[in-house]
This record gives structure tokens, sequence and C-alpha cells, in this order.
């Protein structure tokens, strides 16, 4: 049982009840996609997105890579048209507006959408599907670049979404899916970034059943190292004589084959590994406040809460967590009630150790805290399991 990953909390509201929903893990034993059961309405997920993708240094740079080497693979001009579905606060779209190649965001979070706008980037506030990408259509717009990046897992309806796609796609269109990889996420015990919020968990075995079933052909695959280990793949229509697939597509499919995702017994001793991981972890965390050292956390992410209300960390064990969002300062995190700071308190209560909640990020938040240093302090990755950083 847990509570929502966005459920932040303000001060008066900390006596009051919480909601929690069961947060479990299920795979389909036919197509071996993994899922977290509906429990929450989409109501309740998509009017804010509690991520700015303009934060993150690492993703913009990932963004700007991706789209200088679109430009070049796909030839894009100013006669083409990029469309985001999942656009976020429209960085990557910015990326090819300063280029000069014309752009569409498509984003269901009032809050992002709407950031996106006022930096010139025109997005529009709906929640994507085929009745969407018919009224697209309509107007005579047609992608020859559709991007989705890490939105596909919180898509409440995969094969409407993905034949809103298609839709959208011109005859000679190209698209892009980003998403964490399944087989990191089980081989690193990422246990943490499961959370209501995003309900589907891809292999690439399971996202190419997806697209096949909707006419699309997953031609050519990526590995990336952004978000814990992820897959970009590239899909064109099926009916596209075109696009031959690439070896790397064969590849990836036989380390999949290989490692066992398409078996039900690849999935069975994650829960073993998950539950050593917290067993670790809270050994750490006792033992280093039994020798009176200070603990702060540095993240307030969802998959920060996920973590901390499995494990059933609260405020005996980690003092508070920083975040760079002003919006969450003063407020606690939901079900533990860990208090958030500004960043700025890590220098001014010199902790023992930094507890670094989005390890995915280490290498971008590390070296912001070299300066604990200067009085001993050391920042501690707890995924895949407990370790310290000098």
């Amino acid at each position: 049982m847990s509570p929502l990953g966005t459920g932040y909390l303000r001060a008066e509201e900390l006596g009051q009840r919480e909601p929690f929903y069961p947060l479990q893990v299920l795979v389909c034993e036919e197509c071996f996609l993994v899922q977290v059961p509906r429990v929450v309405g989409a109501e309740q997920l998509v009017s804010e997105h509690p991520y700015f993708a303009s934060s993150s240094e690492s993703w913009l740079a990932h963004a700007r890579r991706y789209r200088d080497r679109a430009i070049e693979e796909f030839r894009l001009t100013p006669a083409n048209l990029v469309v985001e579905v999942g656009s976020n606060d429209g960085s990557l779209l910015q990326c090819f507006l300063d280029r000069g190649i014309p752009v569409l965001g498509i984003d269901s979070a009032v809050n992002v959408s709407r950031i996106a706008n006022g930096r010139g980037v025109p997005t529009r506030i709906e929640l994507f599907g085929q009745d969407t990408a018919r009224a697209l259509r309509d107007e005579g717009l047609a992608a020859d670049l559709v991007i989705a990046n890490n939105v596909l897992g919180e898509v409440q309806n995969l094969n409407d979404f993905v034949a809103g796609l298609k839709v959208l796609m011109a005859p000679r269109g190209i698209m892009t899916l980003e998403f964490p990889h399944l087989m990191r996420l089980i081989a690193d015990n990422q246990f943490d970034t499961i959370h209501h919020e995003c309900l589907s968990y891809f292999s690439l075995l399971a996202v190419m059943h997806l697209l096949a079933h909707n006419g699309l052909t997953v031609y050519d695959v990526d590995e990336l190292d952004i978000h814990g280990g992820s897959l970009r793949i590239f899909a064109c229509h099926s009916e596209d004589p075109l696009r031959p697939i690439t070896p790397r597509v064969d590849t990836q499919v036989a380390r999949e084959r290989d490692a066992g995702v398409d078996r039900l017994n690849y999935y069975s001793g994650f829960a073993d590994r998950v539950q050593e991981a917290k067993r670790k972890l809270l050994a750490f965390l006792i033992g280093a406040k039994r020798e009176g050292k200070r603990i702060a956390g540095y993240g307030a992410h969802r998959t920060s809460n996920t973590l901390l209300n499995y494990c059933g960390i609260h405020g005996e064990l980690l003092d508070y967590t920083v975040d760079p969002d002003p919006d969450r300062h003063g407020r606690y995190l939901p079900g533990s009630h860990i208090p958030i700071r500004p960043p700025e308190w890590i220098g001014e209560t010199r902790p023992d150790y930094v507890l670094i909640l989005p390890w995915d990020l280490r290498d971008e938040i590390v070296p912001r805290l070299d300066y604990i240093r200067s009085w001993g302090g050391r920042c501690v990755i707890p995924i895949p399991e407990v370790q310290m950083v000098a």
C-alpha cells in the first residue's frame, strides 16, 4: 500500500487522512507486458506534471543529441513537421525550433503545457488518442516525425494511444519512442521506478507486439543510458516497404529471449531481490543513526516516494530531503511525511550522509554536492544496493 507519488502535503494536511493504494506489479503470460493494475482514475494523474524536463541538464544534452541525429538521419527541413506527444515543457521541441523546423506539442498536463506555450513552443493541452489524431489530420496536419518519450508507460489505453500515433504519421513518417528498459529495471533492482502513475513497463518484445497489433513495425533500436537504462525504438507504418529492419533489432530481441524475458520464471525472483535491497538500506540507515550521524536526502521525485514508503523510511531515519523545485519547498513527502527543503539546507545543516534518491541522476547530482566533503560528508546511492560515493 502506497500513497500517490505526487501527493505532496502541506503542514496543515499532515494530520488528515491520506489515501493509500495497492502498488503491485503483474506480468502478462502471453505478451509479457508488465503492468501496475489501474487503481487511480486518470483525472487524478494528468492535470499537472510533477517533472519539468528543462530542470535536468543531462536531459537537455540528451535532447540536443537526439535533435542533431534526427535532422541528419531523417533529412528534416522547414518543410517538415515534428510532433511530440507528451511534450512536457517543450524542451525537446525547442531544440527543433532553434533549427527552423516546425513543431507541435501535445500534453495533457496543464502546468507544463502553459510553460511550453509561453516559450513559443505551440502545445495543445489534450489527452492523446485516436480522436485527437483524427482531428489533427482533419486540420491538414501530418507528422513526418512523431516523438513520444517516457510517456507510453503512463497511458491508460495503450491500443488507442498507439493507433493514434499511426493516424498522426505521414505515409512515410517515422516514429521514435523512448522508455525505460524492463531488462535494466529487473537486472539493476530498480523497484523505485514503479509507481501508480506509471502503468506499464516495457521490454522490446512487448513494445513490438503492441505496435504490430496497431499496424506499426519496429525497424531500429538504440540502447540509452538515460533514466537508468532505456531503449529508443524507431518505427514506421507496417506497409512502408522502404525501411528494412536493422540487425540491432534482431540482436536486442535475441538478448531478451536469452535472458528469459518471454518466460515467467524470469520475473519470479524480483520480489526477493527487492526485499533484500530494503533490508540493506534500512540496516545502513539504522546503523548510521545509532552512531549519531545526520542523514539528509536529495530529491523529492515520484521514485523517491516509492523507495521511502516501501522501505518504511520516515523522519526518524531521514532528517529531511532537498529538491531544486521551489514549489515543493515547505511541503512534506507523501506517506513518509519527510520535510522538503531548498538545496541550501545541506550547507547549513552539514549532514554526514546525503542519500541520492534520484540515483539515475547521480552523475549530475554528486558533482553538485562535492562541497560536503569539506566537513567529511559523503553521498550514498541506494539502488541497486547501498553504495558510498567518495
